[in-house]
């Protein structure tokens, strides 16, 4: 179980006020509106149910429990194979961007400290040199491990922020408010746990998700755009 200091640690890399560029990404959901496949709450909270069945908890979830138990065994190695898997799977430019740009913002900060663990800072080491994407999940499994979060709270944490990311990407593009968002969070909370207890499980990364896949890689062609991906 979490301590208090170790969670303090730990809440900045997902609180919506750290500065990882998140809030300019909605990970396909802007085309997915544009293209008239998600119009509605109900419609987004079957979208996204699908995506993290199929897709984030078999992917990217996953790459947070590996890299979280790279840190734990003291072994970079691990770490930056698994970044570069992920980073083979990530179908789409914007996304593997996206994913790589928050993952820098993220490590900048967090490997910065003298008591930053070895793992940490030489996977950041790897990073300015080009020898990692440096992915998101991978650095945020990293980053919590070395906050002293156990592997199910580190994954656990990475679903609920992704799934913010959804909500505030839907307060704009949909005709919904914050209190329906919140019920969206509260509805998908037994799903972060389920996917958290999964991910915890796999030592291997596998994703089904087409149509969430498809519309992020049409958000490049939209005449318009809020957001970068």
């Amino acid at each position: 179980m979490l301590n208090t200091l170790s969670l303090l640690h730990g809440l900045r890399f997902i609180d919506s006020f750290f500065p990882s560029g998140g809030y300019a990404y909605s990970s396909g959901l802007e085309a997915a509106v544009q293209g008239g496949a998600v119009r509605t709450g109900d419609q987004l909270s079957q979208y996204v149910e699908q995506m993290f069945r199929h897709g984030v908890a078999r992917r990217e979830a996953v790459a947070v429990g590996i890299a979280h138990e790279a840190l734990l065994r003291n072994d970079v190695q691990v770490a930056l194979a698994i970044d570069h898997e992920l980073h083979a799977m990530k179908l789409g430019q914007e996304s593997r961007v996206a994913s790589q740009q928050m993952g820098r913002q993220v490590v900048k900060i967090a490997a910065e400290p003298p008591t930053a663990h070895a793992v940490l800072r030489d996977f950041y080491a790897a990073m300015k040199t080009d020898r990692a994407p440096g992915h998101f999940p991978v650095v945020l499994g990293l980053t919590l491990a070395d906050a002293g979060w156990d592997r199910g709270e580190t994954i656990a944490a990475f679903c609920y922020q992704t799934a913010i990311g959804f909500v505030s990407a839907a307060l704009k593009l949909l005709p919904m408010g914050q209190r329906e968002g919140q019920h969206l969070l509260e509805r998908w909370t037994p799903l972060f746990d389920e996917c958290a207890k999964e991910a915890t499980e796999a030592t291997t990364m596998t994703a089904w998700s087409p149509v969430q896949d498809i519309y992020a890689m049409r958000h490049t062609r939209l005449e318009s755009r809020l957001f970068r991906s």
